[in-house]
């Protein structure tokens, strides 16, 4: 099994980094869009970021282009637009793929050990959800219709 938190991630600004400064905490992963029917989900992702930031989450976003092509935008854009419509705070990776050949490898563990429906691991839409628990053994995966605001009994529990 690969190790969560040494998979090499690369910020918006281009510099390659790991999770590794996350270990410890609750992580929440977000394949995101700027373009999409869920985006407003943006809102409630920095509210859970905002509300359980000081007790041991974190959120992490990450933008992608596979769906319906609703990130068209550069790492840059994806950042201002994140900061002015949203108010985002919380870190916003550069833009991966997370389907198919060339889907990035922390993607391709989260599915592995968190599969959809009907044990299917490929990814659906923009705004699924990876919760992984402080000790980065327990994920839980969660559907893009599921909102941010639906999770928090289980980052309660998990905290």
């Amino acid at each position: 099994m690969t190790d969560l938190y040494s998979i090499p991630v690369k910020t918006a600004s281009g510099e390659t980094t790991s999770l590794e400064n996350y270990k410890g905490k609750l992580i929440l992963v977000v394949n995101t869009a700027s373009k999409c029917g869920f985006t407003k989900q943006y809102k409630g992702l920095e509210a859970l970021y905002d509300q359980y930031k000081d007790r041991g989450l974190t959120v992490l976003g990450f933008p992608c282009n596979q769906f319906g092509k609703q990130e068209p935008g550069s790492d840059d854009e994806i950042q201002e637009f994140c900061e002015l419509n949203f108010g985002v705070s919380f870190p916003v990776y550069a833009k991966l793929d997370v389907n198919g050949p060339t889907a990035h490898p922390l993607f391709v563990e989260l599915k592995k050990r968190a599969p959809g429906l009907l044990g299917t691991e490929g990814i659906k839409w923009n705004f699924t959800k990876f919760l992984i628990s402080k000790d980065g053994k327990e994920i839980k995966r969660y559907a893009p219709k599921d909102t941010p605001e639906s999770l928090q009994e289980e980052i309660e529990r998990m905290l």
